[in-house]
């Protein structure tokens, strides 16, 4: 049984490795256009690679994909973190979990996790095909006629698309004459840029507990933020974007924000609090740090904005200001005008339809012994692992599914 798996990234080698464990009479294949393998792994998590995220309830789990939820939930009660951490870990990885619950490898080192991988695929004799791509895929006699961007041709048995996101991927067309959709592209899991007087000087600040949407529209997001050069990043920023993908992407990017630095605080908290103030530390400058979780630098700049002299004690402080002022603390509006993007670790949201999938074997519901597995699917997960336990599970299980024997 020939099988072809196209792409060599997290999800195409785990395919490959799984295949190769379960049917070790497969002649197995991997083909990437690029000349390095696992490229994402490689880099992501600054080069620790975040394997997986310990969150062990797969209903929980589906939670954090923004799509995909309702198929990816079935699919994790096949793999799960769970699996993912056993698996790599008696395959002489050891792995750590950190206190927001991500997983890492403990050297620290992504090239833990490749090197694994590598192990294992040529232990199972998966071939490795690295500077090859797919230019068109077709489907003839129960058989897949595959033409490489070398000017050779092959004929193989099942294919796997693990071709990551589908943006510059030469087999869209191919698919779709195949008869599968292809739901529109966003980028997903990005930065705001933002020019405003109130981040200026600012940068590499960061809050761990901050509330923010999209103006008047969507699920606000909490989480830790930081203040950068261009504007605003950190994981509550990037679930947001995540969240809010395709309706970012319509609106170009120009859009605003609603933002709580004090994460959790009401209104109400803030009027007692700075009532407090006034009846029994009335001589206390304002300026005066305040809020633990609000650097100190900030809390000047907000002062500042709302021009609150350094001298102003809280006993003078007018009512018209105080409301000012609770009004940056709590719901600050700011306009974003444009992304950020790490061009090696964006991820897309969109590509192949999930209704044409089946989740219980990652199979084409069109043609058969034709899988999908990873970010060519139309999923994803925010960040914190979960991308990646995405493309375990989903490889996982078209591995599986491929390794069946033929009838």
């Amino acid at each position: 049984m020939k099988c072809a798996i196209i792409g060599g990234g997290a999800a195409g080698f785990f395919s490959a490795v799984t295949l190769a464990q379960k049917n070790p009479d497969a002649d197995i294949s991997i083909y990437d256009s690029s000349k390095q393998f696992l490229r994402k792994v490689k880099i992501s998590g600054g080069g620790r690679c975040n394997v997986t995220h310990s969150c062990f309830e797969p209903k929980e789990l589906a939670q954090y994909y923004p799509r995909g939820e309702k198929e990816l939930k079935g699919a994790f009660f096949t793999w799960q973190p769970r699996d993912t951490r056993d698996w790599f870990q008696s395959h002489g990885v050891p792995l750590k979990t950190e206190q927001d619950g991500r997983i890492f490898p403990v050297s620290n080192h992504s090239q833990s996790i490749i090197d694994c991988l590598h192990g294992q695929a040529r232990k199972g004799g998966v071939k490795l095909y690295p500077g090859i791509g797919v230019k068109h895929l077709d489907f003839r006699n129960d058989q897949f006629v595959v033409e490489f961007s070398n000017g050779q041709s092959g004929i193989f048995d099942r294919v796997c698309m693990a071709t990551g996101s589908m943006k510059s991927s030469t087999l869209r067309t191919s698919l779709e004459v195949l008869g599968h959709t292809i739901e529109p592209l966003a980028p997903s899991l990005f930065a705001f840029d933002i020019t405003d007087e109130r981040l200026k000087e600012l940068a590499g600040i960061s809050l761990e507990n901050v509330s923010v949407g999209v103006k008047s529209k969507g699920k606000r997001q909490a989480g830790p933020i930081l203040i950068t050069h261009r504007g605003l990043s950190g994981p509550a920023i990037l679930k947001l974007s995540a969240w809010e993908a395709r309706q970012l992407n319509e609106l170009d990017y120009q859009f605003e924000i609603e933002l709580n630095w004090l994460g959790e605080r009401t209104e109400s908290d803030l009027q007692t609090l700075f009532a407090r103030m006034r009846n029994q530390k009335g001589q206390q400058l304002v300026k005066t740090k305040l809020f633990e979780e609000l650097p100190k630098r900030l809390w000047e700049k907000i002062l500042s904005y709302v021009k609150i002299e350094g001298t102003l004690q809280w006993a003078q402080l007018p009512k018209k200001t105080e409301a000012h002022l609770i009004k940056e603390l709590l719901s600050a509006n700011f306009p974003v005008r444009g992304k950020t993007m790490n061009k090696e670790e964006f991820v897309t949201c969109g590509g192949v339809r999930l209704k044409e999938v089946n989740f219980k074997k990652m199979e084409s519901r069109i043609i058969p012994h034709l899988y999908f597995c990873g970010e060519c699917l139309d999923y994803d997960g925010i960040t914190g692992g979960f991308n990646f336990q995405g493309a375990w599970t989903t490889g996982y299980v078209a591995g599986t599914a491929m390794a069946e024997k033929q009838v």
